[in-house]
Parts: structure tokens; C-alpha cells; sequence
């Protein structure tokens, strides 16, 4: 399974934000998101091939029973439900992230899937040339249902200005109904500063809409680095 990075830090996003976790973040993405924030599995894969027994290793060395498998994106790789077996043996709790467009059956505690808004196209990067394909890619409501009725799981969205929730309300719908405490609204942005400005708007939306707020802990602790 080719990997970019095994590490332990705290989970920054999502319903378990602030538990310590293992990561193990995949390489090799389907989407081209603009705003990615680990353009090293996407825009310019890099890693290395590890066996699953090399992966588990790896992760049991950190102090915590909460995993966190991501990348990239990690349906990708035919190895996942393997590896998530291994993990279940051995008692993880397993927290699975996804993109929402690919899809295989799995074990896992929580799926994490975050489709995309219109607002990750990557119109100005590479003279457009992955436009098209990630905006045929990006939203894939049967997927995503397929997904929610597998496990435990969270819609995490990435806003970027106030007009995209109606994106988001939109995408809602066409998945049935869902429980509002399920969606999540996360500021787009890398550093502290963009990230405090959004979010006094955004959660006013998310006090209108039901939704609730993601804050991204990781980027106040540590800034945008590798293995936080």
C-alpha cells in the first residue's frame, strides 16, 4: 500500500476532534481540489510501498487506539479493508476519510466523507486541465449514500465564502433525509488568520441551518505542516 505518512498527533476535524490518533495518510487522489492541503498525495504523489503488517507496526508505536486512515484518497487502494481487519483484530477505533466518490465495503467505526463544493475546482491551476474530470468526479450522491448506510458517518463540507451553503443545502437533499447534527461546515484555509475571519460568518450559518460547526485544531496548534 503506498503511504506518505505514518503519525501521531490529535485529530483536528470532525465529531472527534481533539482525540489523539494515529494517521496514515495515503498516497494518490481521483480529485484535484484547489485548496488541498496535502497537495503530496494529489497534485504531486509521492510515498512509499509498505506492506499492511509495516503500517500497523508503525501506528501501534504511538500511545492511542484511534486511527485515523486518509489521504489522498484512500479507496483507492484495494488493500483498505485489509487493513482495516487488522486494525479491528487489534481493538483501533477506526476512522475512515473520503472524498465520497469511490466506493468498496469496508469495516470501520466512523466514515468522515467529505464531498466536494464547487468551490474546489481548479479552474486557474495547470491551465485547467483537471477541470473537467473533477468536476464530473467531485459529487456522487449514490456513492455517498452507499456510504452513510456502511458505518457511523459525518458530511464534512469545506466553505469558502457564504454562498456555499446553498450548495451544501442543495447536495442535502438529494441524499434523503439525514440527521442535521451529521453535517459539518469547516472554514476553508490553511493558516489561522483566514481561518478565524471565516468562521465568525460561518457560524452564524451553521446556527441558522442546524448544521454544526468544524473548527480545524490542527491548523491553530501547528500551522499547515507535515505530521500534525
Amino acid at each position: 500500500m503506498k503511504i506518505s505518512e505514518i503519525f501521531y498527533s490529535i485529530q483536528g476535524e470532525g465529531v472527534l476532534n481533539g482525540v489523539p490518533s494515529a494517521f496514515v495518510r495515503t498516497t494518490g487522489c481521483n480529485l484535484r481540489c484547489v485548496f488541498c492541503d496535502s497537495p503530496q498525495t494529489s497534485w504531486n504523489p509521492e510515498g512509499e510501498s509498505l506492506s499492511l503488517v509495516d503500517i500497523v507496526a508503525k501506528t501501534n508505536l504511538f500511545n492511542t487506539k484511534h486511527v485515523v486512515i486518509t489521504g489522498g484518497e484512500p479507496f483507492l487502494h484495494q488493500e483498505l479493508g485489509d487493513l482495516c481487519k487488522k486494525y479491528i483484530e487489534l481493538g483501533y477505533h477506526i476512522t475512515l476519510e473520503t472524498a465520497g466518490t469511490l466506493f468498496q465495503k469496508v469495516e470501520c467505526n466512523l466514515l468522515s466523507i467529505s464531498p466536494k463544493l464547487s468551490n474546489s475546482t481548479p479552474v486557474h491551476r495547470e491551465n485547467g486541465k483537471y477541470k473537467l474530470r473533477h468536476d464530473e468526479l467531485r459529487l456522487q450522491p449514490d456513492i455517498v449514500r452507499k456510504l452513510m448506510d456502511m458505518a457511523d458517518y459525518q458530511l464534512k463540507f469545506v466553505i469558502d465564502s457564504p454562498g456555499d451553503s446553498t450548495e451544501v443545502r442543495d447536495f442535502i437533499k438529494s441524499l434523503g433525509k439525514i440527521e442535521k447534527s451529521k453535517v459539518l461546515l469547516m472554514p476553508q484555509g490553511v493558516t489561522r488568520e483566514d481561518l478565524e475571519k471565516k468562521s465568525k460568518w460561518l457560524v452564524e450559518i451553521c446556527k441558522e441551518e442546524g448544521f454544526r460547526y468544524c473548527p480545524r485544531l490542527h491548523i491553530d496548534l501547528y500551522g499547515n505542516t507535515l505530521g500534525t
